[in-house]
Parts: structure tokens; sequence; C-alpha cells
């Protein structure tokens, strides 16, 4: 059973190495824009890019975080990140467990002290 979608949601953010995955994620974090970021590395990436085909190795960002937080964090993205056009995709989730769900808004949220 599909529950209304909650205020949560997976931003996905490919990066072309390891390195630059970390400092996105790291940032993210230290300003509490995201709970958790899952860095898959070895993504292999066919896409289109500028009339050809293009192939890469890059690291697949997954950012847990709250649906308010997605335009500060498409700017943090946007400042860090050394692709011209980066992915920066949010998919909303439909439903969670209610106990994971708290954590990642008590760790987005910006008045509450690091623990």
């Amino acid at each position: 059973m599909i529950k209304e979608p909650t205020e949560h949601c997976l931003i996905l953010c490919t990066c072309p190495d390891l390195a630059q995955a970390q400092t996105i994620a790291t940032a993210l974090l230290r300003a509490r824009l995201a709970a958790c970021v899952n860095l898959i590395p070895n993504l292999h990436s066919i896409y289109m890019w500028q009339g050809e085909v293009e192939q890469s190795q890059e690291v697949q960002l997954v950012i847990k975080t709250r649906s308010a937080l997605y335009s500060d964090i498409e700017q943090k993205i946007l400042t860090l990140h050394s692709y011209e056009l980066p992915e920066i995709i949010t998919v909303p989730i439909m439903s969670g467990l209610d106990s994971y769900l708290q954590w990642i808004d008590h760790s987005t949220d910006r008045k509450a002290t690091m623990s």
C-alpha cells in the first residue's frame, strides 16, 4: 500500500571521482543539509553530451534529506561540483520507517546541536 509522500527525499548526484564526492558529502553533512550520503563508487555511466555518446567512471551520491532543504543543497553542490552540468535529481520518499524518517528530521535540524 502506497501512503501519501513524506516530506523527505533522496537526491541523486554523480561526481567524477571519490575525492569530490567526499568533499560534497562532508559539506552537506556539516551544514546539516543531509542526514546521510551514500557514496557508490565505480559507477559506469553512458550518456549523451553535446550530441555525442560519452562514457565515464563516476561516483553516485545518494543524499537522504528533507524536501524543504533542496534549494540549499542544490546551491552547495553547484559551488563544489566540477561538472558544467551536474546531475541533481530529487526522488520523493513515498513512505519509510517512521523512526528513520524522524532521524532524518533530527539530523537536518539546523537548530539542534550536533550529537
